[in-house]
């Protein structure tokens, strides 16, 4: 007897949201019509895609990979195991940036370790005006970037390579009114990176494979020659770690270095002025 979505729900060991959200996907189907019909048969095809689905979550897979995509910012990102899930916390970062650049027309714009372009996209959607960076050392990830530009119809110029190394030859001047980054921030060893979501995925954008540091560094003492005079500075990093990136911002010549919490009171993100 074939299945019905009632019976495929209850059976399939996940909760009710979680199962509902697969179940709508695999049928293609909307929740208002899964509960109007939810004691019909169902194609075998699309039962056992739901059900590959079920057992892959039900091993830990995240949502967004199985669904392919993820809000942000009020859009919805394509997402894949080549890039990190954009999380809420990150928004900080786009609406910290997007306050830097508020008065200044036609801004330049970097985001460095772009991922799924989840942050350059955003600010580029919020200011058509801007001219938006984003570099990647992935070309999946950079492939990623660039399908969600297309689709949510933002003007983004992607690069690969490693931070600023990704660009064209060295700055002739500073260009930028501010940079972004969401770097890779966790500890190499750190338990946390084999729990949860962050089991599958990537792991060059979640560790530096050393103490957490090596790319906030790299990031901090490459910008001054990529920035123009006031331009900012600002990178989401670890629970524990605002202390330390504020101290190598001052280090590094910039002025106000400050933390911003996000809705949790966690300190996000760091950042300062030249």
């Amino acid at each position: 007897m074939a299945a019905c979505a009632r019976e495929l729900i209850a059976g399939s060991g996940l909760p009710l949201l979680e199962a509902r959200m697969l179940l709508e996907r695999a049928l293609g189907a909307s929740r208002t019509w899964l509960i109007a019909h939810d004691d019909e048969a169902l194609p075998d095809a699309q039962v056992a895609v739901f059900q590959d689905w079920a057992a892959r979550r039900r091993r830990g897979e995240p949502m967004a990979y199985l669904l392919g995509e993820r809000e942000f910012m009020g859009h919805l990102f394509h997402v894949s195991p080549a890039v990190l899930i954009p999380r809420p916390e990150t928004e900080l970062l786009v609406e910290t940036a997007l306050a830097h650049v508020r008065d200044i027309p036609a801004p330049r714009v970097l985001d460095l370790g772009t991922g799924s372009g989840a942050i350059a996209v955003s600010i580029a959607l919020a200011r058509p005006d801007a001219r938006v960076d984003a570099t990647d050392l992935s070309p999946q990830a950079l492939e990623v970037a660039g399908d969600n530009a297309r689709r949510l119809g933002a003007v983004v110029a992607l690069h690969e390579g490693d931070w600023y190394g990704a660009l064209n030859g060295g700055a002739a001047a500073p260009i930028y009114d501010v940079i972004v980054s969401n770097p890779p921030y966790i500890a190499a060893g750190d338990p946390h990176l084999s729990q949860g979501d962050l089991r599958h995925e990537p792991g060059m954008a979640l560790t530096d494979r050393s103490d957490g540091l090596e790319a906030l560094r790299a990031i901090v003492r490459g910008a001054p020659a990529w920035l123009k005079p006031g331009g900012a500075l600002w990178m989401e990093h670890g629970w524990d770690q605002a202390g330390r990136v504020r101290d190598l911002l001052r280090a590094a010549g910039f002025g106000g270095a400050t933390s911003r919490r996000d809705l949790a009171g966690i300190e996000r993100i760091s950042g300062g002025s030249l």
